[in-house]
């Protein structure tokens, strides 16, 4: 899946498979983490934060995704 980067001190680039509903979150401290069922528009108000970091913190969170760590 081909990640783009992203302007966040936490996230470093975000990848996501439309067909998939998969969502790939590249940290700054090298994980990568896997997250499933999440809708485009989700990944777009991410996209679109102030601070990308943190609503990714309140929103994933509070859905519970279905996620996997990858490294």
């Amino acid at each position: 899946m081909k990640r783009v980067a992203v302007n966040s001190r936490s996230l470093q680039a975000l990848g996501y498979d439309p067909e998939e509903r998969v969502l790939e979150v590249l940290f700054h401290n090298g994980s990568l983490y896997r997250y499933e069922q999440v809708p485009a528009d989700v990944v777009q108000a991410l996209l679109e934060a102030d601070s990308l970091g943190r609503h990714f913190n309140q929103v994933f969170k509070a859905q519970h995704y279905p996620y996997r760590r990858i490294r």
